[in-house]
């Protein structure tokens, strides 16, 4: 795979919402398991399939932040928090 079209790819994955990179990782895992695929489309199938599992884990983690913050509000008044990607990095 060249560098333009990987970054293409990691562009695509950054633009799905959980929802659809969840579903893209389940059709994925499904059409690999199938088998009979030629070894480039396999390998390429897998690539996406890692970009796509990095993009879920980093949307559950920000959605457990906001969750968290939540939960830690001192005044107990529920407040949604706007959370970056670099603040989810920064707990880890």
């Amino acid at each position: 795979m060249s560098e333009i079209a990987g970054a293409e790819t990691a562009v695509d994955v950054a633009k799905l919402t959980f929802d659809e990179a969840l579903f893209e990782l389940q059709r994925t895992v499904s059409e690999l398991e199938q088998g009979g695929l030629p070894l480039e489309r396999s390998i390429a199938l897998y690539e996406r399939g890692v970009a796509v599992h990095e993009h879920c884990a980093l949307l559950l983690g920000q959605a457990e932040l906001r969750v968290q913050k939540l939960l830690d509000r001192s005044s107990g008044a529920i407040e949604a928090a706007e959370v970056r990607s670099s603040d989810v990095a920064d707990q880890d």
